[in-house]
């Protein structure tokens, strides 16, 4: 058994020292009987299920925006560099004992340290949780973009009744589907639909191709640039805000301890990172090329937006509300995964020095409404995605992904950082502070001073 840190045991009262769940397995818990740890195929399912989100929608824009050769670079690149990161923090958590990613960051920080990443965490992940249900709105009851409302497919198939209205769809979608599983105390519980979740972005992804690729063969589109359109200074540093949208789109540091802390063998987290990374660095590539070349320069921010109209294929329609359906009830169940993280993370934020939330009902009740009660108004009352998405995509999530990962290893508080290790987490923050701060000025230009209705 894991010896828990010093850093670890100041925060929880917890003798096993695992923040919100037990580590491994008190038979007289109902919920554990018969549970006799993840298996290697389940922890890949559900860190799979984490990374894949809302973000792939971004990715072909994203590579449109880079060119297709630098953007497919640049998606290898931030899975190495994810991988990287994640193989640091594995490693200091074992010279440090610690079985949380707060533990590392406190064993090299102190305590201010783990309230500034547990903070990054909750910020991020609430971002994308109002993003995820903000998505799921638009899929089952439409949205207004410029003026012109684009239909939901319960409106299409129903037409429009109270029951199809956005904010009924959502208030039934959070009682039926999201409170079932975020009432799950175990990530592993998350397994089969973390499977689903991933087998349904492989679907997107093979209609995407199949639709591209029968397009190519009667010549009805063109191949995209492969390289970028650098018309002025202003294209170039836009080339930057594309950086903390992919590191967006690989974040899954926040749940790599809960799922390690539930595994039969914790020797196995490294090739389970890497199995991952590697199944989702082949879907995004596939959704960003096959994406890209089915739209062109016609590609929006959000690819989903482009299934919302004639295809130039027979069967239009039934194939954009299988896009459409299929991704929103991919993001269904990838929400009770983040959602995971999110409350165990808030947990240790406000009650660090509690016993673990799994064995307090009350608290783990009034943690888990609270915060679905605030994800349910944000969704409703948010104005547009990117209100919610574009600051901490380039704040917190390159701060949870590259910045804490790197200062880690070059703190080095146990001696066990290489050479490669400091290379790389240089490179890391130099690429996470030059895209954030170009992203963030660039965000607030747009938002602030630029006449919207002008297209970029």
């Amino acid at each position: 058994m894991t010896i828990p840190s010093s850093a670890d045991r100041k925060y929880r009262k917890s003798p096993r020292g695992v923040p919100l769940l037990p580590q491994k397995h008190h038979d007289s818990d109902p919920r554990e009987s018969g549970i006799d740890g993840a298996s290697f195929s389940g922890a890949v399912f559900n860190l799979s299920t984490t990374i894949v989100g809302a973000g792939i929608m971004a990715l072909p824009a994203t590579v449109k925006q880079l060119g297709l050769v630098p953007g497919l670079i640049m998606i290898v690149l931030v899975g190495w560099l994810t991988e990287s990161s994640i193989d640091m923090i594995i490693r200091f958590s074992r010279a440090s004992k610690s079985t949380t990613y707060g533990g590392v960051v406190a064993d090299a920080f102190g305590g201010s340290g783990r309230t500034l990443l547990l903070l990054c965490i909750v910020v991020n992940n609430l971002g994308m949780l109002v993003v995820y249900m903000i998505i799921i709105g638009d899929v089952l009851s439409g949205t207004w973009l410029g003026g012109v409302h684009h239909s939901g497919v319960t409106e299409e198939w129903f037409g429009q009744h109270w029951w199809t209205g956005r904010s009924t769809l959502l208030l039934m979608t959070t009682l039926f589907v999201f409170a079932p599983l975020v009432s799950l105390k175990r990530v592993d519980s998350l397994r089969y639909t973390s499977a689903l979740s991933v087998g349904l972005a492989v679907v997107f992804v093979v209609i995407t191709a199949g639709i591209a690729i029968v397009k190519w063969i009667d010549g009805s589109i063109v191949m995209p640039h492969l390289f970028p359109k650098i018309v002025d200074q202003a294209s170039f540093w836009k080339l930057f805000t594309t950086i903390p949208i992919l590191v967006t789109a690989y974040i899954c540091h926040h749940n790599v301890h809960p799922i390690e802390n539930e595994l039969k063998d914790s020797t196995q987290m490294k090739p389970i990172v890497r199995a991952s990374l590697t199944l989702c660095s082949t879907v995004y590539i596939a959704t960003s090329f096959f994406g890209l070349l089915l739209f062109g320069d016609n590609t929006l921010d959000d690819v989903l937006t482009n299934f919302d109209g004639e295809l130039g294929i027979p069967y239009s329609s039934l194939l954009d509300d299988m896009v459409r359906m299929s991704y929103g009830v991919h993001l269904m169940l990838v929400f009770p995964i983040v959602f995971f993280s999110l409350r165990l993370n808030l947990d240790g934020l406000l009650f660090p020095y509690a016993i673990p939330i799994a064995f307090d009902n009350r608290r783990f009740f009034l943690v888990t409404t609270a915060l679905m009660g605030f994800i349910f108004m944000g969704a409703n009352f948010v104005p547009s995605i990117w209100d919610a998405f574009q600051f901490t995509g380039a704040t917190a999530a390159v701060s949870v992904g590259f910045i804490f990962p790197a200062a880690i290893a070059l703190r080095d508080t146990h001696g066990i950082a290489t050479k490669n290790d400091r290379l790389t987490s240089w490179l890391m923050i130099f690429l996470a502070i030059s895209s954030s701060t170009v992203a963030v000025c660039s965000d607030i230009y747009s938002l602030f001073c630029v006449d919207k209705g002008v297209d970029s």
